[in-house]
């Protein structure tokens, strides 16, 4: 059976098509079109779903919203401004507050719903073209092997085929586009966190708190609508034994093995919907880019959720590649992948040892202050980038940064 293949708008040639339209994908899009490139973005989910997401943004993620002209629109969503976060080691707390630096005096931790949405429609502003409800199900390829266009289902389950110069991957942890092109796992982690987590109202939203005993970590995150996501990360064979089976009996139980002032806490509070499960999975590094195609996002490169990094990642590899593909030649691309990995290594294989939970309260101490000055030079090389949401071009030639 020969099924027809059409096209998704009146334009038949894209210079890119980004399949995902969420944190990394719709953001990509953006620098993209603001750089004069015609591009096209598809998405199988709806405008403003839901996705799984620890939602806090560190200081690098902040300062790339200001730097598009979008970090007032998320503080106007109503998501609290976060000024200080808190680190409970047991019984100690050690509060850092977040001080002004680079445009950023506060940190923020959006619903998915609300922060995608806006990248869309900022998206969108700029002149990217947005379809929704279209599922990738293969790639167009030349002769010579060259990924040059997509094939998608549309929302009444029709093949549309566009063409296009690159197509990004921005399709999360699972991507199809990095199992279409077999893209190489180049680096794996050792060690995964299973997470529960869920919304409770009337709980404080002063700031960021990460509670931690050994083997387990909890914490409160302040979001939009006066909701605080609460959340309990523990080692897979605890999830799988214990967790799992029975989420909503454990959670209170294994919340208050950690932090028993949470447990009373939510105890007092109004839960609004259900837990959510997330059963862990080992970080990577995917290749980053290959003939006619590029990964950005989960789709290239994750670490376990514990250290609340992927949206800033997100963030700083949209804009990395969004240079990359302006510029166009094999030597950008290149370091575009050189420069994502240069600046996520070591947060990696700090992340993987927090992930682990074989430490002990001092030596935990010691991993956090290691992930901060990480953090700190993956934001002073976001802060280098100019004003105008273009890097300099010094950075992807290899210059300092």
């Amino acid at each position: 059976m020969i099924i027809k293949e059409t096209t998704m708008s009146s334009r038949t040639h894209y210079d890119a098509v980004i399949v995902g339209a969420r944190c990394a994908g719709a953001a990509t899009a953006m620098l993209m079109a603001r750089r004069g490139m015609k591009v096209l973005a598809i998405d199988r989910g709806g405008y403003g779903s839901d996705a799984l997401s620890t939602h806090a943004m560190m200081r690098g993620a902040a300062i790339q919203l200001a730097r598009w002209g979008l970090l007032e629109r998320v503080a106007d969503s109503g998501a609290p401004p976060v000024p200080v976060t808190s680190f409970h080691y047991g019984d100690e707390i050690v509060e850092v507050a977040i001080k002004p630096a680079h445009g950023v005096d506060a940190l923020y931790a959006p619903r998915r719903t609300i922060l995608d949405a806006l990248l869309v429609d900022a998206a969108r502003e700029a002149g990217v073209e947005i379809r929704h409800g279209h599922a990738l199900v293969d790639l167009v390829r030349r002769p010579d092997g060259r990924v040059e266009g997509v094939v998608a289902y549309d929302p009444a389950g029709h093949r549309v085929r566009v063409s296009a110069d690159l197509v990004v991957g921005a399709d999360g942890l699972g991507s199809t586009v990095a199992r279409l092109v077999e893209a190489p796992i180049l680096r794996q982690g050792r060690h995964a966190t299973s997470v529960a987590f869920g919304y409770w109202s009337g709980l404080r939203q002063d700031g960021y708190h990460w509670h931690s005993v050994p083997g387990a970590s909890a914490g409160l995150i302040p979001t939009n609508d006066g909701l605080t996501c609460v959340f309990l990360a523990v080692p897979p064979s605890v999830f799988a034994r214990a967790l799992r089976p029975d989420p909503a009996g454990l959670f209170p139980t294994l919340l208050g093995r950690v932090a028993p002032s949470l447990r009373d806490q939510t105890g007092n509070a109004r839960q609004v919907g259900g837990l959510r499960l997330f059963a862990g999975h080992k970080g990577l590094f995917r290749q980053a880019h290959g003939p006619g195609w590029a990964l950005v996002g989960d789709a290239g490169y994750f670490k376990d959720p514990l250290t609340a990094h992927g949206i800033t990642d997100a963030f700083r590899d949209a804009e990395l590649l969004a240079e990359a593909a302006a510029d166009g030649s094999d030597a950008a691309f290149a370091a575009y992948a050189r420069i994502r990995d240069e600046l996520s290594l070591d947060l990696f294989e700090v992340t993987d040892e927090i992930a682990a939970f074989q430490w002990d309260l001092a030596q935990l101490k010691d991993l956090h202050q290691e992930l901060n000055r990480h953090m700190k030079r993956e934001a002073e090389h976001m802060a280098a980038f100019p004003a105008t949401g273009r890097p300099d071009r010094q950075l992807l030639a290899g210059g300092p940064g």
